[in-house]
């Protein structure tokens, strides 16, 4: 009688949430998987973004007219978009890839893409949450963006419409509407925007560390190394290389978040990657209640309800992904903050800093390395990581599988341009 064939093997690099989505969704559809991270599940950006579940974040960060604002962008020092200028001459073809997405007919193609993907990030996120039995991680909390300016609105209408035009719902509300859906809004606040389907999760870390407990519980392996690189052969990795030491492989995803570049090069696929580094300071005890998470675009500063008290992130800094952090500035600019709620204290009992892995088209990486079919790619998610946590696992594993997804995944493909030149036109340019 023969022996029972052995199920695949699969090594996900990386425990943030993307990887941790990805090796559970790995082990849902039977593969035999590993999970490496060099700290403990959740503890990179994951730990410390906005927690939103953005379901309406169809723009891109690349927006028209944008590039001739930086100037005054970088010179403004309460404004959350910063570059340290020694880092700036090895940024500058990120930059330049950044500055061509924001055409207008990038824009809208980009925006499409980022749209396809959101359609399916809440369902994904429903389905893993229900089966390891945490569902109570995410909330229908809404989103409000608010305006301290009366023509707030109207200078947002194009955004707005990126929105619209792919079905997001959107609804326009003066300051005392808003402040009916959410009373802790000060008198400041002339008007905004309610987003109804925006999701929170509570706690970001700990839904991250949850999943990968339940993948754990499921037989899979979670194993505490740092991944140096990998021993390549013609038909792709075939060992991973530690710093505890030299691991067999068959098939390997690689989701190290910004961590990602180098080892994505030696796996056949250059990706131009940025660590985007973001700031949060939070507040144990704000002395307002907040429901529902408000984004002061105006302020640069998105207020979260979280599960163990109030954050406030900001910043978009361009510096390296291990410079050390300047906690002044974003301290600075969370604290102009502080008009947007009534009855609001700063005391802020923690700050945090952490590397979001940003492409310059806005879309993430997700697909198989252009040179090794054992080889998929999962990071670059932005923004949104948390958002297309469950979606992007779901994506790997059925790439995995040799299943086709249920829609076209092309645009998030490793070996585009960059500069959405993969992309078919929008029938909304």
């Amino acid at each position: 009688m023969p022996a029972p064939e052995a199920s695949p093997r699969v090594h996900v690099i990386g425990a943030g949430i993307i990887g941790a989505c990805c090796a559970w969704w790995l082990r849902r559809e039977g593969f035999d998987v590993t999970l490496i991270e060099k700290d403990l599940p959740g503890d990179g950006a994951s730990l410390g973004n906005a927690g939103n579940i953005g379901l309406a974040s169809v723009p891109p960060l690349n927006m028209p007219g944008m590039v001739r604002k930086v100037p005054s962008m970088l010179l403004d020092p309460m404004h959350a978009f910063t570059v340290r200028w020694r880092y700036l001459p090895k940024a500058i073809p990120w930059f330049i890839r950044f500055a061509m997405n924001t055409r207008p007919a990038s824009v809208e193609a980009i925006s499409d893409a980022r749209a396809a993907l959101l359609s399916h990030a809440g369902d994904a996120f429903d389905t893993l949450l229900g089966e390891i039995g945490h569902t109570e991680m995410i909330t229908p909390t809404g989103l409000i963006q608010a305006f301290e300016s009366e023509n707030g609105i109207a200078k947002s209408q194009y955004a707005l419409n990126l929105r619209r035009n792919r079905g997001v719902r959107v609804e326009e509300m003066t300051g005392d509407q808003l402040r009916e859906l959410e009373p802790a809004l000060s008198d400041n606040i002339k008007g905004g925007v309610w987003y109804p389907d925006v999701r929170l999760c509570i706690n970001p870390q700990r839904m991250t560390k949850l999943i990968a407990e339940a993948f754990v519980a499921a037989g899979g392996k979670l194993v505490a190394a740092t991944v140096k690189g990998f021993d390549v052969g013609h038909d792709g990795p075939r060992q991973i290389i530690t710093d505890r030491g030299v691991i067999d492989c068959d098939r390997v995803v690689l989701a190290a978040g910004a961590w990602s570049r180098p080892l994505a090069r030696e796996l056949g696929c250059d990706v131009p990657l940025e660590a985007e580094r973001g700031y949060h300071a939070m507040i144990a005890d704000p002395g307002v209640t907040l429901k529902i998470p408000i984004a002061a675009s105006e302020r640069n500063v998105s207020l979260t309800p979280m599960e163990h008290g109030l954050r406030l992130t900001t910043t978009s800094e361009f510096a390296g992904i291990d410079a050390k952090p300047r906690h002044d500035r974003a301290l600075r600019i969370i604290k102009g903050s502080q008009g947007i709620l009534r009855d609001f204290r700063m005391d802020i009992t923690s700050q945090w800093m952490g590397a979001r892995p940003s492409t310059p088209d806005s879309l993430p990486v997700i697909g198989r390395s252009p040179r090794f079919r054992n080889v998929l790619l999962a990071f670059g998610h932005g923004h949104l990581g948390v958002t297309f946590g469950a979606v992007t696992g779901r994506i790997v594993s059925q790439l995995a599988r040799d299943t086709a997804p249920n829609f076209d995944i092309s645009a998030y493909r490793p070996d585009r341009d960059y500069i959405a030149g993969h992309l078919p036109p929008s029938p909304h340019a």
